[in-house]
């Protein structure tokens, strides 16, 4: 049973990972100029693996359980005690985790952002310009 654990967490590990680099490339996505048609993809790619890392992380907390051990980030330190490569393994996935967090929490501000300065940009548009000085769709002045 430790072996399948071990066998979970490191393709947790993987999962994670690639999350990451997906962080990175909606980062870059966002920063871009005309970010839409990477978006659609990265946030697709980031839904299944969000989907495959919760399964992952449902499976590590049965095989916790069978351990005798509880689920979750208590059950995982306590298997990693008596289990080098489970520690070697779990350091790497709580590390990945921690990055990923931060990479989600920064795309966060980036969209938050973006959607702040559109909000911004379409209330300028918005604003009805006053008649005098503008031409007319006849190519006058009004009143002229």
């Amino acid at each position: 049973m430790r072996d399948a654990l071990l066998a979970t967490v490191t393709e947790e590990v993987a999962a994670v990972q690639a999350f990451e680099s997906l962080l990175v490339d909606e980062e870059k996505a966002l920063i871009a100029a005309q970010p839409l048609p990477a978006l659609p993809t990265i946030i697709e790619h980031k839904t299944a693996l969000t989907e495959r890392i919760a399964e992952l992380e449902k499976a590590r907390d049965e095989q916790l359980n069978a351990l005798g051990f509880p689920g979750g980030f208590v059950g995982m330190e306590a298997a990693a005690v008596g289990d080098a490569a489970i520690a070697e393994q779990w350091a790497l996935l709580t590390a990945a985790a921690r990055r990923a967090k931060q990479g989600n929490n920064n795309n966060g501000v980036l969209i938050r952002t973006r959607m702040d300065y559109n909000r911004k940009t379409l209330a300028a548009l918005q604003v009805a310009p006053s008649k005098s000085g503008f031409y007319g769709p006849d190519g006058r002045l009004p009143g002229a």
